[in-house]
């Protein structure tokens, strides 16, 4: 192999290795935020779990609230959005809504701790709360343009594109999943079942 392919490979390699650390600073961060809380987990403390630096935490990720804000990160792209903008793409008002309904089941579940945790560290750290609405806000645009793109009267009468965002919000979040599945033991699939249901019931006009 001639230099400069020796070159890149080693490029290649430090890019893998700076991806795996960063994964491990994620992991290490989630585990230790969820098990004692943003305000009881130091940095010093996610470097040691991670077994990496304190100096590689600040490089890779900023600050504390940097690393709230990567777990966070993490856990959107874990409810595979891909799968949702390819459904929504391709189906009809209740297809969509189903669609929509699948995501945040998929999201509650794989990543309501760490939703919890942000929403925890909101209450105290400005940076964190303007992130945690920005993330709300993220997942109200997408269900307005949604909604928006319907054709007129295939929203219920009395219903408009905000009040049927406000609507979804008020069905589908982590304190009715958590509700749900924790104290009424409900399986995850009846809760996803069931928003697609009421979702539809709520929103669309009946044929």
């Amino acid at each position: 192999m001639d230099e400069t392919g020796s070159r890149r490979y080693a490029s290649l390699r430090r890019e893998a290795q700076a991806r795996e650390t960063r994964a491990d600073i994620a992991r290490a961060a989630r585990a230790l935020f969820v098990a004692h809380g943003w305000s009881a987990t130091t940095v010093r403390a996610v470097a040691d779990e991670a077994k990496v630096s304190v100096p590689t935490i600040y490089a890779t990720y900023g600050d504390k609230a940097g690393l709230v804000r990567a777990v966070a990160d993490a856990a959107d792209l874990s409810a595979d959005p891909m799968t949702m903008l390819a459904e929504l793409e391709a189906g009809t008002a209740r297809e969509q809504l189903a669609a929509m309904a699948a995501y945040d089941r998929r999201l509650f579940e794989r990543a309501g701790d760490v939703i919890a945790l942000v929403r925890e560290a909101a209450r105290t750290e400005p940076e964190l709360a303007a992130a945690y609405r920005e993330g709300r806000r993220r997942g109200d645009e997408t269900r307005l343009r949604v909604f928006d793109s319907w054709p007129a009267g295939a929203l219920r009468p009395g219903v408009d594109v905000r009040s049927a965002a406000d609507i979804y919000a008020a069905l589908c979040n982590i304190d009715v999943y958590t509700t749900l599945t924790s104290e009424r033991e409900w399986h995850p699939d009846a809760v996803e079942q069931w928003w697609g249901e009421a979702l539809a019931r709520e929103l669309l006009r009946t044929p």
